[in-house]
């Protein structure tokens, strides 16, 4: 029944457009207006859920200003539907009555439905989110499904709100007039109408399941089904699409295309998926980390299309992916069963949170890089609905969106939970690198938090520090590479994408661990591209070469021993045949001491002063010890050891003249023709006399000069 209050607000409304506008809703009996689509409503399972949500999220007021009494107790359920599209739908029911709690509480008092009607307090949630459905539907009556199942709370908040029509939209009215706002969205703060307007325009990402698809054979699914190829999609109306820039494997749509695209077999089989972009940015930056075998730990993934998605980039590899932070063991076969339809296999759930969990865990010494995606307030994203269904699945997070922003006091216990955990990764001494990500645009929640951590980091543990490091993703614009400057990746909320913050933190391997090419060998081996080639064979070869390293190693003791011997002998011949050339060399002197000299000579030395026979023996040894000596200094070490070829080289020696007389019966003996010495290598060193240089081969020419600079002979004697 109506309140009498209420039928003179409404009698005495000023302005007369609102008032024929309510009466031919009244008049209408359910029909839209002309140019509005209709709207028929939500089935009751999507009310129910969505006064549940409502519930755990709405803002709670100081005492003094309570107009409406909240239960505690959440409403029941027939059946708890796990399908995308059923929670989407309510929580996008329960986010829009939360964004407009304070005028639709406002409107409930003004239009005496509160504190007229004794209505249960559990309730009350279910009569708001109602009511936000009803004016959204310009209050039109609602026509259920026939082969829905009603729900009689459902029933009874309906019944009460059709009974008081005219009296909400009355209220509705003057609400707007008010404010001086052409519509109950014009009320809204700035901030959250800008997130709106961004997130209806916001293009849709979703990434390429390689597991099940390659990129070629999307591009050729969706040609066949009209969509072509452009460079950008914005401002595109048409059924396009374009490859992103950062990353490979995500294609962008226009917005428009959802209620299109989610129908095709690409989703429905999952070969594409939707999620944001800065989650495909986070787990491209760990891949561009990664070795062959090294494994991942993800922290707070909150959606497990990103734990997904890592898992595809590391399909080739022999990594594994380490999941924290799922308590409840419930949910394993669900998730089995969702990675099992995606083609993932390397998953592995730990059931402890992340802060619990030590770094010496034997399961995770392979770790190399830790993904850690922090809870934030998360207000550079535009749609926080899907980001809550993709990502966080943390309700908390749309009461911040729904205020345009976040108390200090929230902001520093966030700051603060994300510090501890961004210390506790860096304590794993495996670990080499780190990657943070937020959807923040806060710097207490980004910078702030890493320069903190670097700064106090523990020094004590025998591993090198970390620090920062440049972006690993590629920088695809001048503003991109302006706000990287301090080696920060960072992306603004826009049009085109959500904000998103990155930083790399990475330290220095340990040399220790460095890789072998044994271990190379193996991890080629485990991906099958060593087929027909025995692994085990390499110890053998190892110890074959091992034995022929000390064997040479022995052979060059042993001839570095033989070459000290040569040399010295060498050196003791040189000195000889020097002094000898020395004595001869020197002036003739007078006949009396030319004589004592040669008679000396001849007791101390006969055979080097022999008549014809030991002439060329005194030449043979001085012309044969220099070929030695000069190969011994012209020679160098060669790599291999094998056989070298020599050239047979003709050495001619000028001739020899005695400077000293001696007496009558030795130079009788002396012949008086000059003498040579040929040298032919190989053959024997065979010295020849030669009466006339005419006479060495028959035919030739003599040869007055050695044939190479080289292997000049040193001439004492000039």
């Amino acid at each position: 029944m109506l309140n009498s209050t209420g039928e003179l607000q409404f009698s005495n409304e000023e302005n007369p457009e609102v008032i024929s506008q309510l009466t031919s809703l009244a008049l209408c009996d359910g029909k839209s207006s002309a140019g509005v689509p209709e709207k028929t409503g939500y089935p009751d399972s999507v009310y129910v859920m969505a006064a549940n949500i409502f519930q755990g999220i709405r803002i709670e007021k100081s005492a003094q200003k309570v107009l409406i009494k909240y239960g505690n107790e959440p409403l029941r359920s027939l059946s708890e539907s796990e399908d995308q599209s059923f929670r989407r739908l309510s929580y996008e029911l329960a986010f829009s009555a939360l964004k407009y709690q304070d005028i639709l509480e406002a409107i409930l008092i003004d239009s005496c439905i509160f504190p007229s009607t004794t209505i249960p307090d559990h309730l009350s949630s279910l009569i708001i989110v109602m009511l936000y459905d009803f004016q959204d539907r310009k209050f039109q009556t609602r026509v259920p499904s026939d082969n829905e199942e009603s729900i009689s709370e459902v029933r009874e908040v309906e019944n009460l709100l059709n009974s008081f029509k005219i009296k909400l939209a009355a209220a509705l009215a003057r609400c707007r007039i008010k404010h001086d706002a052409l519509s109950i969205y014009h009320i809204l703060p700035e901030t959250v109408r800008k997130q709106e307007l961004r997130a209806s325009t916001l293009p849709l990402y979703a990434w390429i399941n390689t597991c099940k698809i390659s990129p070629e054979e999307v591009y050729n699914n969706l040609k066949r089904r009209g969509y072509h190829k452009v460079k950008s999609v914005l401002h595109i109306d048409d059924k396009v699409f374009a490859v992103d820039q950062h990353c490979y494997d995500v294609l962008i749509f226009p917005s428009h295309l959802k209620n299109d695209l989610i129908n095709i077999d690409l989703f429905k089989d999952y070969k594409l998926i939707f999620q944001d972009k800065s989650r495909s940015l986070a787990v491209h930056s760990v891949k561009a980390l990664l070795n062959m075998d090294d494994d991942i730990l993800m922290v707070n993934t909150g959606s497990w299309y990103t734990v997904a998605h890592m898992s595809v980039l590391t399909n080739n590899n022999t990594s594994k992916v380490f999941v924290c932070g799922v308590q409840s063991q419930a949910k394993d076969p669900d998730l089995k069963t969702l990675f099992t339809k995606m083609g993932c296999k390397n998953i592995e759930i730990l059931h402890e949170l992340f802060i619990n969990i030590e770094s010496k865990d034997h399961r995770l010494q392979k770790i190399k890089v830790i993904l850690l995606l922090p809870r934030c307030s998360g207000l550079g994203v535009s749609n926080p609905v899907e980001f809550i269904l993709n990502e966080h699945e943390d309700t908390e997070f749309l009461k911040d969106h729904s205020q345009g922003g976040i108390s200090e006091d929230k902001l520093h216990i966030l700051a603060q939970q994300q510090y501890e955990q961004l210390t506790h990764a860096m304590k794993f001494t495996k670990a080499q690198a780190v990657v943070y990500c937020t959807c923040s645009v806060y710097p207490e929640e980004n910078e702030a938090v890493v320069k903190k951590a670097l700064e106090f980091q523990d020094l004590g543990n025998k591993v090198q520090p970390y620090r920062l490091s440049p972006p690993v993703l590629p920088l695809c614009s001048l503003k991109e590479i302006q706000l990287s400057t301090d080696k920060f990746f960072r992306m603004e909320p826009s049009e085109i994408t959500n904000g998103c913050f990155i930083s790399i933190l990475t330290r220095e391997r340990d040399p220790s661990e460095t890789v072998s090419v044994k271990d190379v060998l193996a991890r080629a081996a485990a991906k099958g591209l060593l087929e027909g080639i025995e692994l085990g064979k390499s110890s053998k070869r190892e110890k074959k070469k091992k034995k022929s390293k000390t064997s040479l190693t022995k052979a060059a003791t042993t001839d570095n021993g033989i070459q000290m011997k040569i040399a010295e002998f060498l050196n003791r011949e040189t000195k000889a045949s020097a002094n000898l050339s020395e004595t001869l060399t020197k002036p003739p002197l007078p006949q009396k001491n030319t004589a004592q000299v040669g008679a000396s000579s001849q007791t101390r030395k006969p055979n080097k002063l022999a008549p014809h026979p030991t002439v060329p023996t005194f030449m043979k040894s001085t012309c044969s010890s220099r070929p030695c000596e000069r190969q011994a200094r012209f020679m160098r070490p060669r790599p291999e050891d094998r056989m070298v070829a020599l050239k047979p080289i003709e050495i001619v020696l000028p001739p020899v003249f005695m400077p000293f007389s001696s007496p009558q019966g030795i130079r009788s003996q002396m012949p008086t023709q000059h003498f040579y010495c040929r040298w032919v290598a190989p053959k024997a060193l065979v010295p020849t006399c030669l009466p006339t240089p005419s006479l060495a081969r028959k035919g030739e020419k003599p040869k007055d000069d050695t044939p190479s600079p080289l292997l000049r002979c040193s001439r004492p004697w000039l």
